[in-house]
């Protein structure tokens, strides 16, 4: 295997001080350095050697949302008697955002890991355990910034509903379901839920008679899922689609209620494209040029000998690749076993060991409907659960500020459904409330976005180094990095004014040397020799002519400087006396 300069030079280096060590004395070396969430400069060709020796210059980098104590984007460290100076470690970046209810001196501004902040909440709301402060941690802030209270009020219900369960006071995030008396009809949700603004969404009605709805309305730049029908019965739900490009916001399921069908959701045109595949380890995926439109799904393979586990195509969603499925050896794949005295098989294979794709039919003790699972490298998927079915949500609520987003229908467990703001206001956090456990989790607020600047402005062959948002308060501020051998130019970081971002930096592209045009102009490296080489811009690498050529009379110069991304190559020709 060809190895670089770099290694040739390390490895030298170890087996001189290996040579020092036998001669009489001991060399100090530092063990090769391990960094949470950062990656070494060139890894690869020095990974092979655990230790290395005094004086050894190493550079990292830190992965997205983390950044080292330098704040630079490569960080130098040096192998030293005490060890590597200065230690080698990554720090989550946490950006503050505005805190509801309540309010900070840190809003729009970002923290470093180990930061601690203090939040005054407004009267009658507090923090999670009655804390006054967060911190930033690993994960992020150590508890979400948020100041809650507004108990919510017993409802006031029409004397045929029911309600359940009856408390004198309800807190954030109970769920009170209805019924109805007198076999009467319910119109409406079935259950609601406690949020800081109040119960959501509108509490039932109950009826004798309820009415049938037509076909279902036509929604702009989507479609209905399946086919549909002229006549729909009370309750009746039918799902919805949004074209190639579009991202649908709102509830993607529409109910009949006495007639009528609750609110369609919205198909909002989507830009943000995807750059690169990632990288799939032991596999493989058909590359083509970036950037990948919103919505496009690219399939992905294993080596000969591996196998997937996972879905077998990624998708582009809204500038995000969708996860990558693992490529696990074949021979390395694991079984599963069934365990559990309430679990029966229906061949009675208790405690043998089930190969990976391997499918069963199994029924618990106390439940009567039979469920179903398949082995994947060792895990049941879904588990052996032989507890009861998990709640579903009620009906997503309607969010202060927020597109009409009125339903009945319910949600699974990991459903999500997102949010869009209406005209003048936006998210200044997620985009997406999430049921989970049999409740809406994670509700962002809209906001007036007057003195509010938007995502800040993209840049080619880079990105900012914190978590983006949808809104920032005047005042935020955020910095810019570029990829590996690009050159930043300009301020590294933008702030907003006036609902406006100041001018971002630049990525300059670095130039690649080719081995193609050195053949062809019969020249090569004068100092280094590696299959590729990247040159920052600004930045020269000297050529010579390969023997027995010279160089031609109206050659550019053989130290020649990178601009952009582009170079001029020198020229070589054979000598005179060749040709004679």
């Amino acid at each position: 295997m060809r190895m670089g300069l770099p290694s040739m030079l390390l490895l030298f280096g170890l087996i001189l001080m290996s040579w020092v060590s036998t001669a009489g004395g001991e060399a100090r070396l530092c063990d090769f350095p391990k960094i949470n969430h950062g990656i070494l400069y060139d890894e690869e060709n020095y990974k092979a050697f655990p230790q290395v020796p005094i004086g050894e210059v190493f550079y990292y980098s830190c992965e997205y949302h983390f950044m080292s104590p330098s704040k630079s984007y490569w960080t130098r460290i040096t192998c030293t008697e005490e060890g590597w100076s200065p230690t080698p470690k990554c720090l989550r970046i946490c950006f503050f955002p505005f805190v509801e209810n309540g309010h900070s001196d840190s809003s729009g501004r970002t923290h470093l890991e180990g930061d601690t902040v203090e939040i005054v909440c407004n009267a009658g709301y507090s923090l999670r355990k009655n804390k006054n402060t967060i911190s930033c941690v690993e994960s992020g802030w150590s508890t979400p910034p948020k100041c809650t209270s507004t108990n919510c009020h017993v409802p006031i219900l029409e004397a045929n509903v029911d309600a359940h369960p009856k408390k004198e006071r309800y807190k954030i995030g109970d769920v009170l379901k209805f019924s109805c008396r007198q076999n009467l009809i319910r119109v409406g949700p079935d259950s609601v839920q406690c949020y800081q603004f109040g119960w959501s969404p509108n509490f039932p009605t109950c009826k004798g008679q309820v009415q049938s709805c037509g076909r279902p309305p036509q929604l702009s730049n989507g479609e209905v899922r399946e086919t549909t029908k002229e006549e729909y019965g009370h309750s009746e739900v039918v799902g919805y689609d949004c074209n190639p490009n579009f991202i649908i916001t709102g509830p993607k399921k529409i109910q009949c209620v006495d007639g009528k069908w609750t609110t369609l959701p919205i198909c909002v045109e989507q830009v943000k494209s995807c750059g690169y595949i990632p990288e799939l380890e032991h596999g493989y995926a058909q590359q083509s040029v970036p950037p990948y439109q919103h919505g496009v799904s690219v399939e992905v393979n294993c080596n000969e000998e591996y196998t997937m586990i996972g879905n077998n195509r990624i998708t582009c969603i809204n500038g995000i690749w969708t996860e990558l499925p693992l490529c696990v050896a074949t021979h390395q794949l694991k079984s599963c076993k069934i365990g559990g005295a309430n679990i029966r098989t229906f061949f009675r294979l208790v405690g043998k060991e089930f190969n990976h794709n391997a499918g069963i039919r199994y029924r618990c003790s106390h439940i009567t409907e039979n469920r179903h699972s398949v082995c994947i490298n060792g895990k049941w998927n879904p588990d052996l659960d032989c507890t009861e079915k998990e709640e579903l949500c009620p009906p997503p609520p309607q969010i202060p500020n927020a597109q009409n987003m009125t339903t009945t229908v319910n949600y699974q467990d990991g459903e999500k459904v997102a949010v869009l703001c209406k005209e003048n206001y936006l998210l200044p956090e997620a985009k997406e409330i999430l049921c989970k456990n049999g409740q809406w989790q994670s509700l962002p607020r809209c906001v007036a976005s007057t003195a509010y600047c938007g995502p800040p402005p993209p840049i080619s062959h880079g990105d900012i180094t914190s978590f983006p948002l949808s809104v920032y308060p005047p005042g935020s501020t955020v910095t810019y990095r570029c990829k590996s051998f690009y050159e930043l130019q300009g301020s590294v970081t933008v702030t907003c004014r006036n609902k406006q971002w100041s001018e971002p930096p630049k990525c300059l592209e670095p130039c690649v040397v080719s081995g193609e045009i050195m053949n062809k102009n019969n020249i090569q490296l004068k100092w280094i020799s590696s299959e590729k080489l990247y040159v920052k811009t600004g930045d020269a690498v000297q050529f010579e002519c390969k023997f027995p050529y010279q160089a031609k009379e109206s050659s550019p110069s053989f130290r020649a400087i990178c601009q952009e991304g582009k170079f001029e190559y020198p020229i070589c020709m054979k000598p005179a006396s060749i040709f004679s």
